[in-house]
């Protein structure tokens, strides 16, 4: 009978954390031109920030189709394509478009496995609703006998300029220009949570979860890779970066709890249920072989 109600709650929750991501994931195709590169589609910029470029004079031309715009018409070089990024980003955070300066550079590609057209300042990247890469770690506790499973999450930093406050996965880290998504995880593995590199490397990798959503700062478009890394019981996750702000080790219930709540980032509750779902944690409706 107890096991009933738990998989009855855990069925609950799981239809109000599918209400709270279909919320929080509109996308209207209708309000985005497609950005191109030399016939690549490398974003989907919105309508009104094609008009605020424009107004700047900047780098958009025309395609055929009236749904598209070419990026840097006329450049064809990775370093001045860049350049020219870089004097627009430079121009939109002193206008006032775009917050949160990363001193960080992201690839402008169509796909992780195509050569980069140009890099970009990070906080530009949702502006012109570039495709992004992320990797983001599931922190599962080995042989957890507390009532069930447990994971490690981790809540942001309120000092971050996206989703401040939120909780967010044990790790999870943007992939800059010239990472990959393993190197990118160990790296920040290491600075959000203390995990060291021997330990990180020992992640189990899940595949890629694809975030295309409309957002007040322009579009979030991007492939999310997923691992899964089983923790010591005794181990404790310590921020050694300053963008974390607590972790805490929760059992099911609590976690649903948190990700029902929309307390957790879209990403985040995504790769969340992905593990859930693959382990036949969420649900009667939910269970795997």
């Amino acid at each position: 009978m107890a096991e009933t109600s738990s998989l009855q709650t855990a069925d609950a929750h799981a239809a109000q954390i599918a209400a709270s991501l279909a919320a929080r994931s509109r996308f209207d195709a209708a309000g985005k031109l497609r950005l191109m590169v030399a016939g690549q589609q490398v974003g989907w910029l919105p309508r009104a920030h094609a008009d605020i470029l424009r107004g700047m004079g900047c780098i958009l031309g025309p395609e055929d189709d009236a749904a598209a715009v070419e990026l840097l018409p006329g450049r064809n070089d990775f370093a001045v394509r860049s350049a020219a990024l870089a004097a627009l980003a430079h121009r939109l955070a002193d206008a006032g478009h775009v917050r949160g300066w990363r001193h960080e550079l992201f690839a402008v590609t169509p796909a992780l496995g195509a050569p980069a057209v140009a890099a970009v300042e990070r906080a530009v990247a949702r502006f012109l609703g570039l495709l992004t890469f992320a990797s983001h770690m599931n922190g599962i506790v080995a042989g957890d006998v507390d009532g069930g499973p447990a994971l490690w999450i981790s809540r942001r930093s309120q000092s971050k300029s996206v989703d401040p406050g939120m909780w967010d996965n044990l790790v999870a880290g943007g992939m800059p220009h010239g990472s990959d998504p393993l190197e990118t995880l160990v790296r920040e593995c290491e600075e959000e949570s203390g995990i060291p590199p021997a330990l990180a490397r020992g992640v189990q990798a899940h595949g890629v979860i694809e975030v295309l959503r409309d957002l007040p700062e322009g579009v979030q478009w991007e492939q999310v890779y997923v691992y899964d890394l089983l923790l010591p019981p005794g181990f404790t996750p310590r921020n050694q970066d300053g963008e974390v702000s607590e972790h805490r080790r929760v059992g099911l219930p609590a976690l649903l709890a948190i990700m029902s709540s929309g307390a957790m980032t879209v990403d985040a509750t995504l790769v969340t249920l992905d593990a859930l779902r693959r382990r036949g944690w969420l649900g009667s409706g939910d269970r795997r072989a």
